[in-house]
C-alpha cells in the first residue's frame, strides 16, 4: 500500500488530556465522577514516543490539559493554521454521550453536568464541532486518536464527512461505540495508551499497521466494562486515499526504539483491576443498572456516586450520569416508571440528491429533537445522518454496483468512497430515478429500493428570470421552454440561459430533457448545450448557480436560470454577495422534482432489522404525513411543515404550495407538469453525454524528483489519472505525457500513454506500470504550452469536446511563473479555449493568485487541490467530456 511520509514537511502533534477535573461526584451533585490520573501518565509516555519517532521536530509537539472549552480551542486553532504535513490530535480524559443522542463529547477540566437542558454539558466539546475544525487545515492529513469511554461513537460523525475530507482524516478509537473503559490504578498509563506508546516506539509504523495491532492485543488481553464483558476492540476509520500515513519511524539505534517490558498485569486481566475481573455490578454497562434505594415511580432522589457503576438521578430531569470508571461518561434518560436508562439510540443513514440535501438536514434536526422521536419511555428512538451524492452516480450504484457497495474490490468501482456508506433511506428528487436505480436485467443485486407510492413534495423546474426581464402578467409566465426563453431574449438581446450539471443533480438532468424537446420537434443536443453554455464547467448545484452570478453585476441582471422553484426562498443567502431578484416562470414541458422516500434494504444486514424499520418508519411517518406511504399528505406534517418553509409544494393533489408563494413564485400557474418518465432521463443523460460526440482528453503527469513520495498506490499521481479514466469509453481518445525536463530532449514531456482509443482497463494497467519518477524539474510552462497546442491541432475541424488534466504537486511552479511566462500561458489559454483542469496535489494550490488557479479560470477548466475531494471532481471533469460507454 502506498504511505504518505510527512518526515520533513511542518507536521503538528496536539496532545490533549484532563487528568483532574474541578467538579466532582459525590461533593458536586453535577460533576464528573472522578479525576483519572492515568491520563497524566499518557502525555508523558506519547509525548516522548513521538518525539523519538523521527516525525515531529522537537517545536512540532503541544501538550495542554485544557481547563475549559476556550483553552482546548485556542491550542486547536494554532495546531490546525501551523499544520502543512501531518496533523495529528490525541485526547485522553473524560468522554460523554448526551441524552439527546449518541453524540461524543469531549470533557474538559472544568465540565459539569447541566440539568433541564438538550445539550447536557458544560465545559465540553461536542466531537463534531472539532471535525469541523479539522477540515479547514491545511494538512494534507490528519490523525485523530480518542482515549476515552464511548470513543466508538466517534465514527458515526466521520462516516457523515464529506468525501474530501475521509480522504485525508483517519481515525482511531479506544473503544467500540457505547463501550466504557477502565484506566486503572492511576500509576501507570491507560491500557489503550500503553500500548500505543510500546507500538509507536517499535521501529516504522504507519496508521492502519498501529490500528491492526492495537485491536488484536486489547481485544486479546481486555474486556469493556459490559455484564457480561466482551472484548475490547478498538476502532479505526482509515482515510480513503487509499494511502496510508507514517506516524513513526525511530532512527536506527534510538533509545526509544526498544520499550521495555510492559507490567505483567497489563497482559493478565482488565488494567488496575489488579489482576481480578470487575464484580459484574460494578462493570455492568448503562442499561443494565439501577440506582440502590430508587423506588419505581418516583424522580428526583439525588443518589451519591461514590463507586464503580452507580447512577445518579438529576432533580425533576430525566437524566442519568453512568458511572464512569475511567474515561468515559453516559448520560442517558431515565424513563417515568422504574428508573432505567435510555439506550443510545439507533442511527439511521439517509442519501438525497445534492439540491434537497439543506433541507432535509433541517428536516432532520427537527424530527430529531420532536416528541415523534419518542420512545414510550422518553427516549430518543433514533439519530439520523443526512448525505447526498451525485445523482447520476447514484443511481448507477444502486443499478450496478450494489455488491462493491457492501464489499469494495478494488478502486475503479468503490460507491463507498464515491457515494457514501450504504443507506438505509434514499430521497431521489424525481420519482422516475427509482425505476431507473432498479435492477431489471437477470444480474444478481444486493439491494432492495422498496418506494412509497407517490412523491411526497414536489417543485417545478422554472426559468429563474431577474425581475427586469420577467413579464407582468402571470398568464405570460406559463408556456413552453422555447417560447419563455425567446421571450426573454426579445426583452434583452444579451440574455444568457443557464443549467446545472446533469450529471449531479435530478433537476439539471429534468432541465436537459425540456432544452433537447421531444419529436421532430426536439433540438439537436449540441445546439441545445452551446444555447446554454457558460464560462467554465456547469454549476454542480442550483444553490451555487445563483450564489455565483452575483460575482459580476451584470452577468447577473441578465442571466436567466433553470432551476427548482425552491431556490427562489433558499438560496439567497450568498456569502459577501446581493443577488438580483428574480421571478418564475413555469416551462410547461419540464418536468417537475418529485421527491420521494425509499426504504432501502441490503442482502444480509438483517441483525436489527425490525429496529431499524420501526425507526424508518416512524420518520416516514413524521416527514411524509403517510402512515405506510399509503395515507394522503398533509401540511400539518411536521416533516411537510419544513418543507413548506423551504418553498416547496404538495406532491399530489394540485401541487399546492405547502407554505407562503411571495418569494417570486406564482400560487396557482396552472396545471403543473409531472414526474418524468424513466426513459426520458435515461435518454436525455444519454443525449447530453454523446452531445459533441466521443471527446479528447490529455493527461499531464508530473514526474520530477518531487513527485516521489506521491506516487505509489491507488492515491498516488499515476493512479489518480488510472481512476479518473472511468468516465472515458472505447470511442473516447486520451493519452498520458510524464513531465519531467531532462537534460538534453528536445521535449518538456515523455509518452506514458499514447493519444488515441484505448480498451479502459489496459490503459488503467498501462499507465502507473510505464510511468516513471525522474530525478530532474518539471517544466510546466513548457508542457502546458506545448498540450495547448498539441490538442489545439486535433479540434481544427469538429466541436468534440477537449480537455487538458495537469497533475503536480507544484514544486516546481517557479518555472512556471519566472519572467514574464504565465502571463503568456494565460493569454495562449484564453485564445485557444481548451478548458484545462489543474489537479494539485497541494491543500493550497488552488487559493486564490495561485498559478493553477489561474490558469484553470483563463482556460475555462477547474481548479482542484486536495482541501476538496480531488480524485472525484476529476473523474467527474474528464466524465464530462467523454462519452462513458465501452463502445
Amino acid at each position: 500500500m502506498a504511505r504518505f511520509d510527512p518526515r520533513g514537511k511542518a507536521n503538528r502533534a496536539l496532545l490533549v488530556g484532563v487528568p483532574g477535573y474541578d467538579f466532582k461526584q459525590p461533593e458536586h451533585p453535577f460533576g464528573v465522577s472522578g479525576d483519572l490520573q492515568a491520563v497524566e501518565h499518557n502525555l508523558t509516555g506519547l509525548e516522548r514516543a513521538l518525539r523519538a519517532g523521527g516525525v515531529f521536530a522537537e517545536d512540532g509537539i503541544t501538550v495542554t490539559r485544557p481547563g475549559t472549552v476556550d483553552e482546548f480551542d485556542q491550542h486547536l486553532d494554532t495546531a490546525v493554521d501551523a499544520a502543512g504535513g501531518l496533523l495529528l490530535l490525541y485526547f485522553s480524559g473524560h468522554g460523554a454521550v448526551p441524552s439527546t443522542g449518541d453524540e461524543l463529547w469531549l470533557l474538559m477540566r472544568r465540565a459539569t453536568i447541566v440539568p433541564g437542558t438538550e445539550s447536557v454539558f458544560r465545559g465540553a466539546v461536542p466531537w463534531k464541532s472539532v471535525l469541523t475544525v479539522l477540515s479547514r487545515a491545511r494538512a494534507e492529513r490528519v490523525v485523530v486518536i480518542l482515549d476515552c469511554c464511548y470513543a466508538g461513537n466517534a465514527s458515526a460523525a466521520w462516516d457523515a464527512l464529506d468525501t474530501a475530507q475521509r480522504q485525508r482524516t483517519s481515525l482511531l478509537m479506544s473503544v467500540q461505540a457505547n463501550n466504557r473503559i477502565d484506566a486503572g490504578d492511576g500509576e501507570r498509563p491507560t491500557p489503550f495508551t500503553a500500548q500505543l506508546v510500546r507500538l509507536l516506539q517499535d521501529g516504522e509504523v504507519g496508521f492502519d499497521d498501529l490500528a491492526d495491532r492495537l485491536r488484536a492485543h486489547m481485544s486479546a488481553h481486555h474486556t469493556t466494562l459490559r455484564e457480561p464483558p466482551e472484548p475490547w476492540e478498538p476502532q479505526s476509520r482509515s482515510a480513503t486515499s487509499g494511502a496510508d500515513v507514517l506516524l513513526a519511524a525511530p532512527p536506527a539505534g534510538s533509545p526509544g526504539r526498544r520499550p521495555p517490558p510492559p507490567p505483567p498485569a497489563l497482559f493478565a486481566e482488565p488494567y488496575g483491576t489488579g489482576g481480578r475481573r470487575p464484580s459484574p455490578q460494578s462493570a455492568r454497562a448503562p442499561g443494565g443498572l439501577r440506582p440502590p434505594g430508587r423506588r419505581p415511580g418516583r424522580r428526583g432522589r439525588i443518589l451519591p456516586l461514590t463507586g464503580r457503576g452507580r447512577l445518579a438521578a438529576v432533580i425533576g430531569v430525566p437524566v442519568a450520569i453512568a458511572g464512569l470508571v475511567a474515561t468515559g461518561l453516559a448520560v442517558l434518560d431515565f424513563d417515568g416508571g422504574d428508573g432505567a436508562p435510555c439506550k443510545p439510540p439507533l442511527e439511521l443513514r439517509l442519501l438525497t440528491d445534492p439540491d434537497l440535501e439543506p433541507t432535509l438536514r433541517k428536516a432532520a434536526e427537527a424530527y430529531l429533537m420532536s416528541n415523534a422521536n419518542r420512545t414510550g419511555e422518553g427516549c430518543r428512538a433514533s439519530g439520523i445522518t443526512v448525505y447526498s451524492a451525485g445523482a447520476a452516480a447514484t443511481v448507477t450504484a444502486f443499478n450496478r454496483q450494489s455488491d462493491p457497495w457492501q464489499r469494495p474490490t478494488g478502486d475503479d468501482n468503490n460507491p463507498q468512497r464515491d457515494i457514501g456508506p450504504q443507506p438505509d433511506i434514499w430521497i431521489p428528487a424525481s420519482f422516475a430515478s427509482v425505476d431507473r436505480a432498479r435492477l431489471t436485467s437477470p444480474e444478481r443485486t444486493y439491494v432492495t429500493l422498496e418506494a412509497d407510492p407517490e412523491p411526497f413534495a414536489y417543485s417545478p423546474v422554472v426559468l429563474a428570470v431577474p425581475q427586469n426581464l420577467a413579464a407582468e402578467p402571470a398568464a405570460e409566465r406559463v408556456g413552453s421552454l422555447a417560447a419563455l426563453t425567446e421571450a426573454v431574449r426579445k426583452r434583452e438581446a444579451r440574455a444568457e440561459v443557464r443549467r446545472t450539471d446533469p450529471e449531479n443533480t435530478d433537476a439539471g438532468l429534468l432541465a436537459t430533457i425540456g432544452l433537447y424537446g421531444s419529436g421532430t420537434a426536439g433540438q439537436d443536443p449540441a445546439s441545445a448545450e452551446r444555447g446554454v453554455a457558460q464560462p467554465g464547467p456547469p454549476s454542480r448545484t442550483g444553490a451555487e448557480l445563483l450564489c455565483t452570478l452575483p460575482d459580476d453585476d451584470a452577468v447577473d441582471d441578465r442571466t436567466t436560470a433553470l432551476v427548482p422553484e425552491f431556490l427562489l426562498k433558499t438560496a439567497v443567502g450568498c456569502d459577501s454577495a446581493t443577488r438580483t431578484g428574480r421571478m418564475a416562470e413555469y416551462p410547461v414541458d419540464v418536468p417537475g422534482l418529485s421527491p420521494t422516500f425509499v426504504r432501502v434494504r441490503w442482502r444480509g444486514a438483517d441483525r436489527d432489522k425490525d429496529a431499524r424499520d420501526n425507526a424508518v418508519e416512524r420518520f416516514r411517518t413524521w416527514l411524509t404525513g403517510r402512515e405506510g406511504g399509503t395515507r394522503p399528505a398533509s401540511a400539518a406534517s411536521g416533516g411537510l411543515a419544513v418543507f413548506g418553509q423551504d418553498g416547496f409544494r404538495s406532491g399530489s393533489g394540485g401541487h399546492r404550495p405547502l407554505g407562503g408563494s411571495d418569494f417570486g413564485a406564482l400560487a396557482d400557474p396552472g396545471l403543473l407538469p409531472g414526474p418524468a418518465l424513466p426513459s426520458s432521463m435515461t435518454e436525455a443523460l444519454k443525449r447530453y453525454r454523446e452531445a459533441n460526440g466521443p471527446g479528447r482528453v490529455l493527461f499531464l503527469l508530473d514526474s520530477s524528483g518531487s513527485m516521489g513520495g506521491l506516487w505509489e498506490g491507488p492515491g498516488g499521481a499515476p493512479g489518480i489519472i488510472a481512476q479518473s479514466l472511468a468516465g472515458l469509453g472505447g470511442q473516447d481518445e486520451y493519452g498520458v505525457w510524464g513531465v519531467a525536463t531532462e537534460p538534453g530532449s528536445s521535449r518538456p514531456y515523455g509518452e506514458v500513454l499514447p493519444f488515441g482509443k484505448h480498451k479502459r482497463d489496459d490503459a488503467q494497467r498501462t499507465i502507473p506500470a510505464s510511468a516513471q519518477v525522474k530525478d530532474v524539474e518539471a517544466d510546466p510552462y513548457q508542457a502546458l504550452v506545448a498540450a495547448l497546442e498539441y490538442m489545439a491541432q486535433r479540434g481544427t475541424d469538429d466541436h468534440r469536446p477537449q480537455l487538458i488534466v495537469y497533475v503536480t504537486d507544484d514544486e516546481d511552479n517557479n518555472r512556471l511563473t519566472e519572467g514574464g511566462r504565465l502571463n503568456d500561458l494565460l493569454a495562449s489559454a484564453r485564445a485557444r479555449k481548451i478548458p484545462v483542469v489543474m489537479a494539485s496535489l497541494d491543500s493550497g494550490g488552488c487559493d486564490k493568485g495561485k498559478p493553477d488557479a489561474a490558469v484553470s479560470e483563463a482556460s475555462g477548466g477547474r481548479c482542484l487541490d486536495t482541501k476538496g475531494d480531488l480524485v472525484a471532481r476529476l473523474r467527474d471533469e474528464v466524465a464530462r467530456t467523454g462519452t462513458g460507454d465501452e463502445g
